[in-house]
């Protein structure tokens, strides 16, 4: 018999996960802050909770996805948490990106009172979270991963179990490096093609499945080049992650050059009031260092 789903946090990732498990025939209870985040899901089948309290005591499985440290610590242990209505046993999933020495921190608080807790925090955008394909690296016991993996493969095409709590954070920023790193060199490829005169969609179909191929480039490079920045993950969730990559390097003292210059690409980009757009917009700060602007004809910019 499936375990009874909590889920909170239905945002631009957790409404296709939530609707994912109700397609997978989970008993899902939900609660977002947002309150009309609920109301397609409902619609679907799931059962509105007042409270994340009140969503974990009628939940085995207590799904999160919310965006920061602060957020996670409210809905697990603030007045109206899950810890405040969960019974012991109950496991808690934490698919937030968020600091890995908090994660651990709440973990141990977490363990005091009964309850279980893995970090499986996602990759993959808004398309993954829709079609249930997203990449999972999760952190926690053996024991508590066997336990979710029937709702983990409702939600992900890819689940690793990556090591102990906290190593699924980890995992994550690592992600997170390569995903900004990539785009980076994607934002610099579009801007030098733009200058150099070529067909920006024959220059993809020519390079994205060759050594230079990832999912960024084919994903948001197309985008990029008839400038959809609607987002799959937003710029200010991305510098979120970017901060706790960098405070996480900083307390290991590992230089992190690229990654640092672009955190500062995007802060200038928030400045300009565009942290709504998806991370793919980063191809705009090369736009106003160059003068040039990707998805125009050289003669038109």
């Amino acid at each position: 018999m499936k375990e009874t789903i909590g889920f909170i946090g239905l945002g631009i990732m957790g409404g296709g996960m939530a609707q994912n498990l109700l397609k997978a025939n989970f008993s899902v209870h939900v609660w977002n802050r947002t309150q009309t985040r609920m109301k397609p899901l409902v619609d679907a089948g799931a059962v509105a909770r007042a409270n994340p309290a009140d969503v974990a005591a009628h939940a085995d499985i207590v799904i999160t996805c919310v965006s920061d440290t602060v957020d996670v610590e409210e809905v697990l242990l603030g007045p109206q948490g899950a810890a405040k209505g969960a019974r012991p046993g109950t496991l808690i999933v934490d698919t937030s990106t968020i600091s890995p020495q908090a994660t651990r921190t709440i973990a141990e608080k977490l363990e005091r009172i009964g309850l279980a807790m893995l970090d499986a925090p996602i990759s993959g955008g808004s398309e993954g979270a829709a079609k249930g394909t997203l990449s999972i690296m999760v952190g926690g016991a053996e024991r508590d991963v066997a336990r979710a993996m029937p709702a983990l493969k409702a939600i992900g095409s890819r689940i690793t179990h990556v090591g102990g709590t906290g190593a699924g954070q980890m995992v994550k920023l690592v992600n997170q490096i390569l995903v900004t790193g990539t785009m980076q060199a994607v934002s610099e490829a579009l801007v030098f093609a733009q200058q150099g005169g070529l067909d920006l969609a024959k220059t993809l179909a020519a390079v994205e499945h060759g050594a230079a191929g990832s999912w960024m480039l084919s994903n948001r490079g197309s985008q990029a080049i008839v400038r959809d920045f609607r987002p799959g993950f937003t710029i200010d969730l991305q510098q979120k992650d970017l901060r706790l990559v960098l405070e996480a390097a900083d307390a290991l003292g590992v230089p992190l050059p690229v990654t640092s210059q672009i955190f500062q690409h995007y802060r200038t980009l928030q400045e300009r009031g565009l942290g709504h757009e998806g991370n793919h917009a980063l191809v705009k700060a090369l736009e106003y260092l160059s003068g040039v602007t990707v998805g125009q004809r050289p003669e038109e910019t």
